[in-house]
């Protein structure tokens, strides 16, 4: 086993002319299945196919994307686990000083829109290669979007990217069919079936019983065809109902098929048992290694899918709402591979997901006809129809405490506290205060407005309060001392200046002061991003207050760290706008002096 070759070197010392395919990523190159350039990149070595990497080439040189020459099949192109905007900015839009998915941490080793910036390089350096893009930042791009950073609708990235094909989602089945289909020599321009793929043409009606989008340019001029275009591709991200989408700009259509099908267990297996190196490539030991990689090393990922749905989220658009879980078998073989790692500690980091105890799908319905289009599972109250049940998860978190050499397993994803309550057995909470927490339990009510939480998909705040109680009375009965650490998310569509306040009396009524404070980030693929740009709340086409200065958006942030200096400015200017001066001053319920 080694490492994908990065070079001229490594492929001559494989004894190879030229590669099938070769995978560029914005990312460094860790092979850990926690990257899905990894995942891609494995799926297609393992089908016969050979494969190199670059990573984070040097986008201003065009050399840096010819290291390893052209390839037979196509280039793959990704941002990396995360959208470069994001990764690049906060959402007061300032320069990070920090990627921890680069050697030793170090910024601004990949470009702003790197699909973009990546793919038109190497379609300098070869005009008539084929290139796919994929990831995250092309997966919730894929049709026209609004970017929260030129403040505007952009077009698709298939378009501004040049490339040919795209794959959205996790892409693993995606990828193999087009592997399959153009090295038996099918062009890239005849591959408009496959699934889990978005493609341009000139001839709408390639597309078959397709539905039809809004122009692009009638959601750039008109914010209500803009949300009329969103709730089309949000009841079509499931991939029983989903539909084939259109979507013009003048002469050209932008195709996307409907979602990839779901991974069942073995298929989920077979991806994580792959033999990957489980680590970031040497060439990156100088320079500490990579930052990201400390934290997933030793975690196992559970599930995909997220049946959850806060409107915050893009997990909808990106994996779905159908729970994928891999076996108690292959994750028990990951847990016990840990074990020979002499980096081990003994500590297994996290068992989870996008959400940790969200293991099967949300009701036996799903497996015939998909996710529900018109209700949630939990939103605003919990479906008749929803299993709720941890006996299994609960069962392989035990198994894996019980490996010889592991000292503590960890669930660090976030838990679904209404779904916890939902359970009449208390054995999961009972479980993961005993031996799951150290000492703090991170959980994210986000907010403690009802109104707020009803923009956001979340339940109610009481709901969270009869959780923390609950949490409370158990962990007395185990006599441990163990407490909750509420994150709540600042400027949200919806939230108000009293919001706000609201928000700063409970953080000062039980005696929290954050550590960090998470603001909202309108980014693509989210409801709340719709609500945002548009000012309508898309399930009621009703008018939503947005918080969308950065004045207020700097005050909402400064309440919830009221007790700081530095923020004392903005939390009185808050109070006094507010006409909540009784706040101010040297009672018991003042927020500051």
């Amino acid at each position: 086993m080694e490492f994908l070759p990065i070079s001229k070197n490594d492929l001559k010392d494989r004894g190879w002319d030229e590669l099938d395919f070769i995978m560029v990523t914005g990312d460094a190159y860790v092979d850990h299945p926690s990257f899905g350039a990894a995942i891609i990149s494995r799926i297609l070595e393992r089908y016969g196919y050979k494969v190199g990497v670059i990573a984070q080439p040097d986008w201003k040189d065009i050399e840096s994307l010819k290291v390893l020459g052209k390839p037979k099949i196509a280039f793959l192109v990704n941002s990396g686990n995360i959208d470069s905007m994001v990764n690049h900015y906060t959402s007061f839009k300032k320069r990070r000083k920090e990627d921890v998915y680069s050697p030793g941490g170090e910024s601004d080793l990949r470009p702003d829109r790197a699909v973009i910036v990546y793919s038109n390089k190497i379609r300098e350096a070869y005009k008539d290669t084929t290139i796919i893009i994929g990831g995250i930042e092309a997966s919730l791009r894929r049709l026209g979007h609004y970017d929260y950073w030129d403040n505007k609708v952009r077009r698709s990235v298939l378009l501004d990217s040049s490339a040919d094909l795209l794959v959205y989602g996790m892409g693993e089945k995606a990828i193999l069919e087009i592997a399959e289909a153009l090295s038996s020599g099918i062009p890239i321009e005849e591959l408009t079936y496959i699934r889990g793929t978005v493609y341009k043409t000139k001839d709408n009606e390639r597309a078959f019983d397709a539905l039809g989008l809004p122009d692009f340019e009638q959601i750039t001029s008109d914010k209500k065809e803009y949300v009329k275009s969103f709730n089309i591709q949000y009841e079509n991200t499931d991939a029983i109902t989903g539909k084939t989408l259109i979507e013009r700009y003048g002469t050209v259509f932008v195709v996307q098929n409907p979602p990839m099908g779901s991974l069942n267990q073995l298929e989920m297996d077979d991806i994580y048992d792959m033999e990957y190196m489980r680590d970031y490539h040497p060439m990156y030991k100088s320079k500490g290694g990579i930052p990201a990689f400390d934290e997933i090393q030793f975690s196992i990922t559970n599930s995909r899918g997220c049946f959850g749905g806060c409107s915050f989220c893009a997990l909808t658009f990106h994996q779905g709402r159908v729970i994928q879980s891999r076996s108690k078998e292959s994750i028990m073989k990951e847990g016990k591979a840990f074990v020979n790692s002499p980096s081990f500690k003994g500590y297994i980091h996290d068992v989870g997901g996008p959400t940790a105890n969200f293991r099967k799908k949300a009701c036996v319905k799903q497996e015939k006809y998909g996710a529900c289009k018109d209700k949630q599972c939990l939103f605003p109250e919990k479906c008749s129809q929803l299993i709720v049940d941890h006996k299994e998860y609960l069962d392989i978190l035990k198994h894996l405490r019980q490996i010889k050499g592991v000292k503590k397993v960890f669930v660090r994803s976030g838990v679904r506290y209404d779904y916890v309550l939902q359970d009449k057995d208390n054995s999961f909470l009972e479980e993961l205060c005993r031996n799951h927490v150290s000492g703090q339990l991170r959980l994210a009510p986000e907010h403690v407005s009802d109104k707020v939480l009803n923009y956001m998909g979340k339940p109610k705040f009481k709901v969270y309060l009869e959780f923390v109680e609950k949490f409370d009375q158990i962990n007395k009965k185990l006599d441990k001392d163990q407490y909750i650490v509420p994150y709540f998310i600042s400027s949200h569509p919806g939230s108000t200046l009293d919001d706000a306040i609201a928000l700063a009396e409970y953080i000062r009524e039980i005696g929290h002061s954050p550590e960090q404070v998470q603001d909202f980030y309108p980014t693509p693929g989210t409801m709340s991003t719709c609500m945002y740009y548009t000012e309508i709340n898309p399930l009621t086409m009703e008018p939503v207050y947005i918080p969308n200065s950065f004045e207020e958006k700097r005050m909402q942030r400064a309440l919830m760290q009221y007790d700081r200096k530095e923020n004392y400015r903005l939390v009185k200017k808050a109070l006094t706008k507010a006409g909540r001066e009784d706040l101010i001053g040297s009672g018991k319920k003042a927020l500051i002096k």
